[in-house]
Protein backbone atom coordinates (compact mmCIF):
# COMPACT_ATOMS: atom_id res chain seq x y z
CA UNK A 1 0.00 0.00 0.00
CA UNK A 2 1.28 3.65 -0.80
CA UNK A 3 2.49 5.26 2.73
CA UNK A 4 0.88 9.00 3.16
CA UNK A 5 4.07 10.55 1.66
CA UNK A 6 3.91 8.92 -1.70
CA UNK A 7 0.33 9.55 -2.17
CA UNK A 8 0.80 12.88 -1.41
CA UNK A 9 3.65 13.23 -4.15
CA UNK A 10 0.78 12.00 -6.58
CA UNK A 11 -1.40 14.21 -5.32
CA UNK A 12 0.41 17.07 -6.01
CA UNK A 13 0.60 16.08 -9.71
CA UNK A 14 -2.59 14.90 -10.31
CA UNK A 15 -4.29 17.27 -8.14
CA UNK A 16 -2.55 20.10 -7.40
CA UNK A 17 -4.91 22.48 -6.11
CA UNK A 18 -5.83 20.18 -3.60
CA UNK A 19 -6.08 20.20 0.35
CA UNK A 20 -5.41 17.81 3.13
CA UNK A 21 -7.79 18.30 6.15
CA UNK A 22 -6.99 16.34 9.34
CA UNK A 23 -9.64 15.49 11.75
CA UNK A 24 -10.29 19.60 13.29
CA UNK A 25 -10.44 20.80 9.96
CA UNK A 26 -6.86 22.08 9.89
CA UNK A 27 -4.71 22.15 6.75
CA UNK A 28 -1.84 19.32 6.66
CA UNK A 29 -0.92 19.34 3.33
CA UNK A 30 -1.14 21.81 0.47
CA UNK A 31 -0.73 21.47 -3.37
CA UNK A 32 1.83 23.42 -4.91
CA UNK A 33 -0.41 25.60 -7.28
CA UNK A 34 -3.23 25.91 -4.64
CA UNK A 35 -0.22 27.45 -1.78
CA UNK A 36 1.25 29.28 -4.94
CA UNK A 37 -2.02 31.47 -4.74
CA UNK A 38 -0.90 32.30 -1.20
CA UNK A 39 2.81 32.11 -1.33
CA UNK A 40 3.66 34.40 1.41
CA UNK A 41 1.08 32.87 3.31
CA UNK A 42 1.49 29.26 4.41
CA UNK A 43 -1.58 27.15 4.24
CA UNK A 44 -0.33 24.38 6.58
CA UNK A 45 -1.38 24.32 10.22
CA UNK A 46 -4.41 26.78 9.61
CA UNK A 47 -8.32 25.98 9.40
CA UNK A 48 -9.56 25.37 6.26
CA UNK A 49 -12.85 27.98 6.93
CA UNK A 50 -10.37 30.22 8.08
CA UNK A 51 -9.01 30.45 4.73
CA UNK A 52 -11.97 29.90 2.74
CA UNK A 53 -15.11 31.96 3.35
CA UNK A 54 -18.28 28.67 2.11
CA UNK A 55 -20.76 30.50 0.00
CA UNK A 56 -22.69 27.38 -0.91
CA UNK A 57 -24.16 25.29 0.80
CA UNK A 58 -25.19 28.03 3.39
CA UNK A 59 -25.92 25.77 5.87
CA UNK A 60 -22.52 24.56 6.28
CA UNK A 61 -20.40 26.66 9.25
CA UNK A 62 -18.13 23.53 10.55
CA UNK A 63 -15.94 20.89 9.55
CA UNK A 64 -18.16 18.27 10.54
CA UNK A 65 -21.23 19.73 8.21
CA UNK A 66 -18.22 19.40 5.43
CA UNK A 67 -17.68 15.91 6.39
CA UNK A 68 -21.31 15.39 5.86
CA UNK A 69 -21.79 16.99 2.90
CA UNK A 70 -18.73 14.99 1.06
CA UNK A 71 -19.74 14.51 -2.39
CA UNK A 72 -21.32 18.02 -2.30
CA UNK A 73 -20.04 20.92 -5.05
CA UNK A 74 -18.84 23.29 -2.71
CA UNK A 75 -18.70 27.17 -3.91
CA UNK A 76 -15.49 28.98 -2.21
CA UNK A 77 -14.17 32.27 -1.88
CA UNK A 78 -10.63 32.92 -0.45
CA UNK A 79 -11.67 35.91 2.44
CA UNK A 80 -8.67 37.76 2.24
CA UNK A 81 -7.21 39.36 -1.32
CA UNK A 82 -7.45 38.74 -4.01
CA UNK A 83 -10.74 36.97 -3.10
CA UNK A 84 -11.02 34.44 -5.65
CA UNK A 85 -13.73 32.41 -6.52
CA UNK A 86 -13.47 28.54 -6.64
CA UNK A 87 -15.46 25.11 -6.58
CA UNK A 88 -14.10 22.11 -4.64
CA UNK A 89 -15.38 18.70 -3.77
CA UNK A 90 -14.70 17.13 -0.43
CA UNK A 91 -13.80 13.14 -0.07
CA UNK A 92 -12.89 10.95 3.17
CA UNK A 93 -9.19 10.73 3.11
CA UNK A 94 -7.37 7.58 3.65
CA UNK A 95 -6.68 8.01 7.24
CA UNK A 96 -9.22 8.59 10.26
CA UNK A 97 -10.69 12.09 10.06
CA UNK A 98 -8.81 12.81 6.93
CA UNK A 99 -10.43 14.72 4.73
CA UNK A 100 -9.55 15.40 1.35
CA UNK A 101 -10.54 18.91 -0.79
CA UNK A 102 -10.03 19.42 -4.40
CA UNK A 103 -10.47 22.71 -5.92
CA UNK A 104 -10.53 24.50 -8.96
CA UNK A 105 -11.17 27.85 -11.00
CA UNK A 106 -14.11 27.17 -13.12
CA UNK A 107 -14.76 30.00 -15.70
CA UNK A 108 -12.68 32.07 -13.17
CA UNK A 109 -9.30 30.35 -14.45
CA UNK A 110 -8.69 32.90 -16.89
CA UNK A 111 -8.35 35.80 -14.16
CA UNK A 112 -7.21 33.93 -12.11
CA UNK A 113 -3.99 32.73 -14.48
CA UNK A 114 -3.70 36.93 -15.00
CA UNK A 115 -3.68 37.71 -11.02
CA UNK A 116 -1.29 34.87 -10.04
CA UNK A 117 0.82 34.57 -12.87
CA UNK A 118 0.13 30.78 -13.48
CA UNK A 119 1.03 28.66 -16.59
CA UNK A 120 0.70 25.56 -17.78
CA UNK A 121 3.07 23.46 -15.78
CA UNK A 122 0.42 24.67 -12.30
CA UNK A 123 -1.80 22.65 -13.91
CA UNK A 124 -2.29 18.78 -13.85
CA UNK A 125 -1.24 17.30 -17.72
CA UNK A 126 -4.69 16.50 -18.53
CA UNK A 127 -6.82 19.07 -16.81
CA UNK A 128 -8.83 20.58 -19.21
CA UNK A 129 -8.41 24.06 -18.15
CA UNK A 130 -4.95 24.04 -20.41
CA UNK A 131 -7.16 23.12 -23.33
CA UNK A 132 -9.42 26.20 -22.63
CA UNK A 133 -6.75 28.47 -21.92
CA UNK A 134 -5.33 27.99 -25.43
CA UNK A 135 -8.55 28.29 -26.45
CA UNK A 136 -8.88 32.19 -24.72
CA UNK A 137 -5.91 32.74 -25.70
CA UNK A 138 -6.52 31.99 -29.81
CA UNK A 139 -9.80 33.63 -29.09
CA UNK A 140 -8.32 37.02 -27.65
CA UNK A 141 -5.75 36.92 -30.34
CA UNK A 142 -8.37 36.74 -32.95
CA UNK A 143 -10.20 39.14 -31.69
CA UNK A 144 -7.16 41.19 -31.59
CA UNK A 145 -6.52 40.71 -35.19
CA UNK A 146 -10.03 41.41 -35.81
CA UNK A 147 -9.99 44.60 -34.40
CA UNK A 148 -6.82 45.96 -36.20
CA UNK A 149 -8.13 44.77 -39.30
CA UNK A 150 -11.57 47.15 -38.22
CA UNK A 151 -9.36 49.55 -37.43
CA UNK A 152 -7.42 49.74 -40.70
CA UNK A 153 -11.25 49.27 -42.97
CA UNK A 154 -12.44 52.32 -40.76
CA UNK A 155 -9.35 54.34 -41.37
CA UNK A 156 -9.39 53.33 -45.05
CA UNK A 157 -12.75 54.30 -45.25
CA UNK A 158 -12.82 57.85 -43.23
CA UNK A 159 -9.99 58.62 -45.54
CA UNK A 160 -12.25 57.53 -48.60
CA UNK A 161 -14.62 59.69 -47.34
CA UNK A 162 -12.56 62.76 -46.74
CA UNK A 163 -11.00 62.08 -49.73
CA UNK A 164 -14.58 62.35 -51.74
CA UNK A 165 -15.58 65.39 -49.69
CA UNK A 166 -11.98 67.50 -50.24
CA UNK A 167 -10.58 69.86 -52.77
CA UNK A 168 -7.21 67.83 -53.73
CA UNK A 169 -5.89 71.12 -54.58
CA UNK A 170 -6.89 73.51 -51.93
CA UNK A 171 -7.88 71.07 -49.36
CA UNK A 172 -10.92 72.90 -48.73
CA UNK A 173 -14.11 71.02 -48.83
CA UNK A 174 -15.40 70.08 -52.82
CA UNK A 175 -18.95 70.73 -53.56
CA UNK A 176 -20.10 67.82 -52.72
CA UNK A 177 -19.44 68.48 -49.16
CA UNK A 178 -20.89 72.28 -49.36
CA UNK A 179 -23.98 70.03 -50.37
CA UNK A 180 -23.89 68.07 -47.45
CA UNK A 181 -23.05 70.83 -45.04
CA UNK A 182 -26.27 72.68 -46.69
CA UNK A 183 -28.40 69.67 -46.12
CA UNK A 184 -27.28 69.60 -42.54
CA UNK A 185 -28.15 73.33 -42.13
CA UNK A 186 -31.41 72.79 -43.37
CA UNK A 187 -31.82 69.76 -41.13
CA UNK A 188 -31.67 71.88 -38.14
CA UNK A 189 -33.37 75.02 -39.24
CA UNK A 190 -30.83 77.08 -38.64
CA UNK A 191 -30.12 81.11 -40.02
CA UNK A 192 -26.64 80.97 -42.14
CA UNK A 193 -25.01 82.92 -44.50
CA UNK A 194 -23.78 82.48 -47.92
CA UNK A 195 -21.14 84.27 -49.45
CA UNK A 196 -20.33 83.28 -53.34
CA UNK A 197 -16.67 84.67 -54.18
CA UNK A 198 -15.40 84.42 -57.92
CA UNK A 199 -11.57 85.52 -58.94
CA UNK A 200 -11.11 88.18 -60.87
CA UNK A 201 -8.30 88.37 -63.54
CA UNK A 202 -7.88 84.78 -62.68
CA UNK A 203 -7.50 83.62 -66.23
CA UNK A 204 -5.15 85.86 -67.07
CA UNK A 205 -2.78 84.35 -64.56
CA UNK A 206 -2.89 81.11 -66.50
CA UNK A 207 -2.82 82.49 -69.80
CA UNK A 208 0.51 84.37 -69.13
CA UNK A 209 2.40 82.46 -66.28
CA UNK A 210 1.04 79.10 -66.60
CA UNK A 211 -0.91 76.38 -64.86
CA UNK A 212 1.50 76.33 -62.19
CA UNK A 213 1.10 80.03 -60.70
CA UNK A 214 -2.71 79.34 -61.41
CA UNK A 215 -2.19 76.23 -59.54
CA UNK A 216 -0.31 78.41 -56.20
CA UNK A 217 -2.36 80.90 -56.25
CA UNK A 218 -5.61 79.09 -55.81
CA UNK A 219 -3.61 76.78 -53.17
CA UNK A 220 -2.90 80.80 -51.55
CA UNK A 221 -6.63 82.22 -52.17
CA UNK A 222 -7.99 79.00 -49.78
CA UNK A 223 -5.12 79.68 -47.11
CA UNK A 224 -6.17 83.23 -46.74
CA UNK A 225 -10.25 82.09 -46.95
CA UNK A 226 -9.24 79.78 -44.21
CA UNK A 227 -7.62 82.33 -42.16
CA UNK A 228 -10.10 85.52 -42.29
CA UNK A 229 -13.08 82.74 -41.38
CA UNK A 230 -14.21 81.57 -38.53
CA UNK A 231 -13.85 77.56 -37.07
CA UNK A 232 -17.49 77.13 -37.42
CA UNK A 233 -17.77 78.52 -41.01
CA UNK A 234 -17.19 76.30 -43.97
CA UNK A 235 -15.10 77.33 -47.37
CA UNK A 236 -15.64 75.43 -50.58
CA UNK A 237 -14.30 75.45 -53.55
CA UNK A 238 -17.35 74.53 -55.89
CA UNK A 239 -15.31 75.80 -59.80
CA UNK A 240 -12.00 76.21 -61.15
CA UNK A 241 -11.69 79.94 -59.25
CA UNK A 242 -15.55 79.85 -57.83
CA UNK A 243 -15.80 79.60 -54.01
CA UNK A 244 -18.79 79.52 -51.21
CA UNK A 245 -18.36 80.13 -48.07
CA UNK A 246 -21.40 78.88 -45.33
CA UNK A 247 -21.51 81.51 -42.02
CA UNK A 248 -23.77 79.63 -39.54
CA UNK A 249 -25.69 82.11 -37.26
CA UNK A 250 -25.40 85.29 -39.72
CA UNK A 251 -28.04 87.79 -39.12
CA UNK A 252 -27.77 90.22 -41.41
CA UNK A 253 -25.12 91.27 -44.35
CA UNK A 254 -23.39 93.11 -41.99
CA UNK A 255 -22.43 89.70 -40.02
CA UNK A 256 -20.26 88.78 -43.30
CA UNK A 257 -18.99 92.22 -44.41
CA UNK A 258 -16.37 92.44 -41.68
CA UNK A 259 -14.96 88.79 -43.28
CA UNK A 260 -15.79 89.64 -47.19
CA UNK A 261 -13.79 92.73 -46.85
CA UNK A 262 -10.62 91.44 -45.02
CA UNK A 263 -10.74 88.28 -47.78
CA UNK A 264 -11.12 90.99 -50.12
CA UNK A 265 -8.25 93.42 -49.08
CA UNK A 266 -5.69 90.10 -48.72
CA UNK A 267 -6.61 89.41 -52.14
CA UNK A 268 -5.87 92.57 -53.88
CA UNK A 269 -1.88 91.98 -52.68
CA UNK A 270 0.20 90.48 -55.64
CA UNK A 271 0.76 86.64 -55.00
CA UNK A 272 4.85 86.44 -55.76
CA UNK A 273 5.83 83.45 -57.83
CA UNK A 274 8.73 82.42 -58.96
CA UNK A 275 9.81 85.97 -59.14
CA UNK A 276 6.51 86.42 -61.18
CA UNK A 277 3.84 88.72 -59.22
CA UNK A 278 0.71 87.07 -59.75
CA UNK A 279 -2.82 89.89 -59.31
CA UNK A 280 -5.84 89.14 -58.68
CA UNK A 281 -8.91 90.15 -57.07
CA UNK A 282 -11.89 88.94 -55.58
CA UNK A 283 -15.62 89.97 -56.15
CA UNK A 284 -18.44 88.64 -53.41
CA UNK A 285 -22.30 88.19 -53.69
CA UNK A 286 -23.99 87.60 -50.00
CA UNK A 287 -26.98 86.18 -49.18
CA UNK A 288 -29.02 85.10 -45.67
CA UNK A 289 -30.69 82.28 -45.72
CA UNK A 290 -33.94 82.36 -43.51
CA UNK A 291 -35.56 79.14 -42.12
CA UNK A 292 -38.99 81.07 -41.48
CA UNK A 293 -39.22 82.28 -44.93
CA UNK A 294 -40.78 80.14 -47.76
CA UNK A 295 -36.95 80.30 -49.63
CA UNK A 296 -34.97 77.18 -51.07
CA UNK A 297 -31.64 76.60 -50.43
CA UNK A 298 -31.15 76.86 -54.07
CA UNK A 299 -32.81 80.14 -54.73
CA UNK A 300 -30.53 81.99 -51.72
CA UNK A 301 -27.82 80.43 -53.37
CA UNK A 302 -29.61 81.84 -56.52
CA UNK A 303 -29.53 85.44 -54.49
CA UNK A 304 -26.16 85.02 -54.05
CA UNK A 305 -25.18 84.38 -57.78
CA UNK A 306 -27.23 87.75 -58.23
CA UNK A 307 -25.21 89.69 -55.97
CA UNK A 308 -21.96 88.35 -57.09
CA UNK A 309 -23.39 89.45 -60.73
CA UNK A 310 -23.45 92.86 -59.15
CA UNK A 311 -20.20 92.98 -57.77
CA UNK A 312 -18.88 92.26 -61.22
CA UNK A 313 -20.59 94.55 -62.89
CA UNK A 314 -19.80 97.27 -60.61
CA UNK A 315 -16.02 97.13 -60.86
CA UNK A 316 -14.97 94.02 -59.39
CA UNK A 317 -12.24 93.46 -56.30
CA UNK A 318 -16.12 93.99 -53.69
CA UNK A 319 -18.90 92.97 -51.99
CA UNK A 320 -22.35 92.61 -52.57
CA UNK A 321 -25.12 91.78 -50.17
CA UNK A 322 -28.78 90.68 -52.14
CA UNK A 323 -31.10 92.92 -52.06
CA UNK A 324 -34.35 92.32 -54.29
CA UNK A 325 -33.89 95.09 -56.74
CA UNK A 326 -30.25 93.67 -57.43
CA UNK A 327 -32.61 91.23 -60.06
CA UNK A 328 -34.16 93.45 -61.50
CA UNK A 329 -30.48 95.43 -62.44
CA UNK A 330 -29.34 92.08 -63.36
CA UNK A 331 -32.11 91.50 -65.75
CA UNK A 332 -31.86 94.78 -67.36
CA UNK A 333 -27.95 94.29 -68.43
CA UNK A 334 -26.43 92.77 -70.83
CA UNK A 335 -24.81 89.62 -69.17
CA UNK A 336 -21.43 89.26 -70.31
CA UNK A 337 -20.56 85.96 -72.68
CA UNK A 338 -19.77 83.93 -69.30
CA UNK A 339 -18.86 84.06 -65.71
CA UNK A 340 -14.55 83.49 -66.90
CA UNK A 341 -15.57 86.68 -69.60
CA UNK A 342 -16.65 88.84 -66.18
CA UNK A 343 -13.39 88.03 -64.60
CA UNK A 344 -11.21 87.99 -66.53
CA UNK A 345 -12.05 90.46 -69.28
Amino acid sequence: MMDQAALMQAMDVLCPMHLVLGPTGHVVHAGPTLQKLRSDSPMVGRRFLEIFDLRRPRAITSIDGLRAAAGTKLHLQFRDAPKTEVKGLLVAGPEEGQSIVNLSFGISVVDAVSDYALNSSDFAATDLTIEMLYLVEAKSAAMEASRKLNLRLQGAMIAAEEQAFTDTLTGLKNRRAMDHVLARHMDWGTRFGLMQIDLDWFKAVNDTLGHAAGDHVLQTVARVMVEETRESDTVARVGGDEFVVILPHAKDGDAMEGIGRRIIQRLSQPIPFQGELCRISASIGSAIFDPESEQSVAEVMDDADVALYASKHGGRGQQTHYIPVLRQNAQNLVPPVGRDAASNA
